[in-house]
C-alpha cells in the first residue's frame, strides 16, 4: 500500500502542477512511513514541503492553498496528532462550500495512518473515521488494498471536495498486490463486494478486511464480504442489497463500538431492510475505551476468535 499511494501521488503531481504535498518530515525523509519517499527529489522543495510540527498550521495552510487554486495533499504523521487540526477541518475545510453557497470549494486531501495492530504508543493507533464523518462536508475514505489505495487517491486528486484519506498502518506493508502502472480510479462512495455469498453478510473496512477474509476462508462458509472503502458517504445501496440477499448481517470494525460507523450501517439496515432479515444484526468492534498500551492490544482489537464466534452465533440464529 505504501508503494501504491506513492505511485498515485507521483502520477497526480505529474498530471497537475498545482498538486502540492506538505507535512512533517515528508521531504528528504519521505514521511514517517516513507509514503512520500523520493517525491521531493523529483518535484522539488516548493512542491513537497517539510512543515513545522504544527498540525493546525498544516491544515490551515491547506485550506488557504485550496481556496487559492492549489491542490494540497497534507500528511498528518499519526491520526491522534490530527485532533490538533480539528478546528481547521471542521470549521473551515468542511464548511466553505455551504458557507459560500457553492462559490468556493476546498479541494484538499489530508492523509494520515490509522488504526492499530502494530504495537504503537498512545495517539498512534486511533480510528477517527466517525469524527470526520459526523460533521458532513468532509469525504472520508479508508482503503484496505494497494489497488484501492492507488485508485482512491487518484480519484481524490481529481475531486473538488475536502477528503480525509485514512491509511491503515498495519496494511502499509502487510501484503503485496499486483496493480496497473498506469493511472486508474476507484469510485468514491462505492463499496466493494470482496467475496460473494448467500448465507451471511459481513460488512467491514480497513484493517479488518483481510482478517475477515482469513476467518471466512478458514471456516469455509458461504459468506459475503463487503468492504465499505468509503465511510462518508456510505454506499447504502450496496449495504442494503447484501443484507437483503443473505438475511444475516455481521458488522466488523476496529474503531470503538459505541457510536461507530457500524451503528450507522446497522441503523440503515434496520430502517430499510428489517423485514428481509432472519436474525438480529451483530457488531464486532473494539471496546468503547481509549486505545491501550501495546501489551493489551490483542485484547482490545477484534481478533479472529471473536469474529469466528460471532459468525457461528449468527448462523445458528
Amino acid at each position: 500500500m505504501v508503494t501504491a499511494i506513492n505511485n498515485a501521488l507521483e502520477i497526480g503531481m505529474r498530471e497537475n502542477e498545482n498538486v502540492v504535498l506538505l507535512g512533517e518530515d515528508i521531504g528528504k525523509d519521505g514521511g514517517v512511513f516513507r509514503v512520500t519517499e523520493g517525491l521531493q527529489a523529483k518535484f522539488g522543495e516548493n512542491r513537497v514541503i517539510d512543515t513545522p510540527l504544527a498540525e493546525a498550521g498544516i491544515a490551515g495552510m491547506s485550506v488557504g492553498m485550496a481556496l487559492s487554486g492549489l491542490k494540497p495533499v497534507a500528511e498528518m504523521q499519526f491520526a491522534g496528532f490530527m485532533f490538533l487540526a480539528f478546528d481547521q477541518m471542521i470549521n473551515h475545510a468542511a464548511r466553505y462550500r455551504s458557507r459560500t453557497r457553492g462559490a468556493f470549494t476546498v479541494p484538499m486531501i489530508v492523509r494520515t495512518p490509522v488504526s492499530g495492530g502494530v504495537r504503537t504508543l498512545e495517539h498512534h493507533s486511533e480510528s477517527p473515521e466517525v469524527y470526520y464523518s459526523h460533521m458532513g462536508g468532509l469525504i472520508v475514505v479508508e482503503p484496505s488494498t494497494p489497488y484501492d489505495a492507488k485508485g482512491l487517491m487518484l480519484k481524490a486528486l481529481h475531486s473538488e471536495d475536502p477528503i480525509v484519506f485514512l491509511e491503515p498502518t498495519k496494511l502499509y506493508r502487510l501484503f503485496k498486490q499486483e496493480i496497473p502502472d498506469e493511472a486508474y480510479e476507484v469510485p468514491i462512495g462505492k463499496a466493494s463486494v470482496v467475496k460473494e455469498g448467500s448465507k451471511l453478510s459481513i460488512i467491514t473496512y480497513g484493517t479488518m478486511v483481510p482478517l475477515v477474509k482469513e476467518v471466512v476462508e478458514k471456516k469455509k462458509i458461504d459468506a459475503e464480504i463487503v468492504d465499505l472503502r468509503t465511510i462518508n458517504p456510505l454506499d447504502e445501496a450496496a449495504i442494503l442489497a447484501s443484507a437483503k440477499k443473505t438475511g444475516r448481517v455481521l458488522i466488523v470494525h476496529e474503531a470503538s463500538l459505541s457510536f461507530g460507523a457500524g451503528a450507522e450501517v446497522a441503523a440503515r439496515i434496520a430502517e430499510k431492510a428489517m423485514f428481509e432479515l432472519e436474525a438480529p444484526i451483530m457488531r464486532i468492534a473494539s471496546p468503547s475505551l481509549p486505545y491501550p498500551f501495546p501489551g493489551y492490544e490483542k485484547y482490545y482489537v477484534p481478533g479472529a476468535k471473536r469474529i469466528s464466534q460471532a459468525i457461528d452465533k449468527l448462523l445458528e440464529a
